[in-house]
């Protein structure tokens, strides 16, 4: 996954937007003023932070040598990936897509509802 495909699967969930609090090399996306990827796009191997839900996040570390605790952030909650070819990218879309899930379900309904987020989380 190029940083170009990973800025646009970010920007391609509903109401998110990049911002850059911590200097320009850091995209953090995030939804409703709350972050769920953050990125130095220009790092070579790319790396990627995201939100994870706590049992799984020990579990992609112990099968992915390019997964590893979240790198400056809750290492309970955050997993910091390098993509180097080891993460599939079917998987790591699946893991931006669970993070921004994880961030969204902490909102309320209402912004939920602005979403369009709850007719989402039907479908599954």
């Amino acid at each position: 996954m190029t940083p170009a495909m990973f800025r646009e699967l970010c920007l391609g969930f509903p109401g998110t937007g990049e911002e850059f609090p911590f200097g320009e090399a850091n995209s953090v996306f995030k939804v409703a003023g709350k972050m769920f990827a953050l990125s130095p796009l220009a790092s070579e191997p790319l790396r990627v932070s995201l939100k994870c839900d706590p049992d799984v996040a020990v579990n992609l570390r112990a099968n992915y040598s390019a997964i590893t605790a979240g790198y400056h952030l809750n290492k309970r909650h955050w997993n910091t990936i390098v993509i180097d070819g080891t993460v599939p990218d079917e998987l790591l879309r699946e893991m931006v897509e669970d993070s921004y899930d994880l961030v969204v379900a902490g909102l309320s309904r209402r912004q939920q509802e602005k979403l369009h987020w709850i007719g989402l989380s039907r479908e599954s």
